[in-house]
This record gives structure tokens, C-alpha cells and sequence, in this order.
């Protein structure tokens, strides 16, 4: 109840009114059955911006972090993102890959929308980066379709460590959904979910313009923040006064 009063009378007015999303391709999404959304990630906002402007339900997958905050705030943020859609995953660990599988599948198991961002973390660059194959287990297992989304402008509205969202047109467009029912019964192949990830990455590469890096985006995020430690051991900052 609380998810509709935020996409109708809280939130999504505020947001559509803020950002003034043009949106394309929106036909593309089913408007009943189990599918996956697969998106590319350059803000926070597009959490909330893509189910703002979708008819239906849609819950992400989204880091445990955002739902075990301490003290009292830390449980309103729980509560909000539990009420916006969103499914705590824990990201660390060995099994981290399976828990977010798992999630997933229970929300195909019951016919719904679930969002997901192959690339498993938020771009720091604005550049799109290489997917991990769960989405692709995800759409085996379940025998669903990928709808491909691209968030163009978020990155600009609300660049990584900004809190308060700029104005900057944005654009949200919807793919053909991609079938892969011709490699049922071989997620446990590994060279099938690489060709499959990168089919969907292809797709939302294709809708947003990025530019594409062969790399994870974890690791490329983790060597950025290692060339600027280096840079701040090399070139320490002096006292000011």
C-alpha cells in the first residue's frame, strides 16, 4: 500500500515534476507476467525514477547497507526503501551472488517486475561497465524476458556524492525484450551466461550512448581510488596558514 502511495501521491509526483523524464519505449514493458528489467546505473535517483514512470510494480535488488543503519534513522531509511520496492542483498562475502539469485527468483516466482543493474554497483565515471552473469541465471532459471533500460541524464542530475539532485533533463528508454529461451536448461554453462550478460549489456549500451568499459565496475572504481591515494601519498597537501 505504502509503495503506491509513494509512486502516486508522495514521491513520484515530486520526481516527475523535478526531473521531467521523457520516457521511450515504455510498450516494451509487459503489462502482466514475470520479466526482468536490466538497466544501467548512474545515480541514485534511478531508484525511484524508473518505478515513478512504469504502470506496474517493480523491486531492485539493492545493497544490504541502505537497510542497517543505526538508531532511529537508520530504521526510517529501512522502512522507506523496504516501502519503495527495494530487497536488501548483502554484496560481501562469497555467497553474495547466490543470496541476490535467490531474492530475485522469488520475485519472478510471483509474476512480478524485478529490477536489476548488471553491473552490481553505481558508475563513477558515467561510462557503462562490463555486466556480471546473475542477471543471466536469473532469466535461464526462470524463463523470463529482459526488458533493457537506459537512465540518460541521472548522472549529470545527480552525480555520485551529491545529495541534492540538479535540474537536467533526463530520459528513460525501454528495449525490445530480449529472449533467451534457445539456451533453457544451460545456466550452468559459463560461456552461455558471458554471451547472454553481454547481449544485454549490447542492448542498453545501444539505448544510452555510453561509452563501454570491458572492465567491472568494482575493480575499476576500486584502481580510481588507489591512483588517488598514490597521488595523495606522492603530493601530500600542506598546511595551510
Amino acid at each position: 500500500m505504502f509503495y503506491y502511495l509513494l509512486k502516486y501521491v508522495l514521491l513520484g509526483p515530486l520526481l516527475r515534476l523535478v526531473f521531467r523524464p521523457r520516457i521511450e519505449g515504455l510498450d516494451h514493458v509487459p503489462s502482466s507476467g514475470a520479466a526482468i528489467v536490466a538497466g544501467n546505473h548512474l545515480s541514485f535517483s534511478d531508484h525511484f525514477l524508473m518505478p515513478a514512470v512504469l504502470k506496474r510494480r517493480i523491486t531492485f535488488l539493492a545493497k544490504a547497507e541502505y537497510f542497517t543503519g543505526p538508531g532511529l534513522k537508520g530504521r526510517l531509511t529501512a522502512f522507506f526503501f523496504r516501502s519503495a520496492g527495494q530487497i536488501p542483498v548483502d554484496r560481501s562475502g562469497k555467497d553474495a551472488g547466490q543470496a541476490a539469485i535467490r531474492e530475485g527468483l522469488g520475485v519472478l516466482g510471483k509474476e512480478e517486475l524485478l529490477g536489476i543493474y548488471p553491473e552490481g554497483t553505481r558508475s563513477h565515471d558515467g561510462r557503462l561497465y562490463k555486466g556480471k552473469v546473475g542477471v543471466a541465471v536469473m532469466a535461464l532459471r526462470a524463463g523470463v524476458p529482459v526488458i533493457p533500460c537506459a537512465m540518460i541524464g541521472t548522472f549529470e542530475a545527480q552525480p555520485p556524492g551529491t545529495v541534492i539532485p540538479r535540474i537536467h533533463p533526463v530520459v528513460i528508454r525501454f528495449g525490445e525484450p530480449l529472449d533467451f529461451s534457445r539456451y533453457a536448461g544451460m545456466e550452468g554453462e559459463k560461456a552461455i551466461l558471458r554471451a547472454i550478460t553481454d547481449e544485454i549489456m549490447y542492448a542498453i549500451l545501444s539505448l544510452s550512448g555510453q561509452e563501454y568499459v570491458d572492465t567491472y565496475a568494482a575493480v575499476a572504481k576500486a584502481e580510481e581510488a588507489e591512483r588517488k591515494a598514490e597521488a595523495g601519498r606522492r603530493f601530500p597537501r600542506l598546511p595551510r596558514g
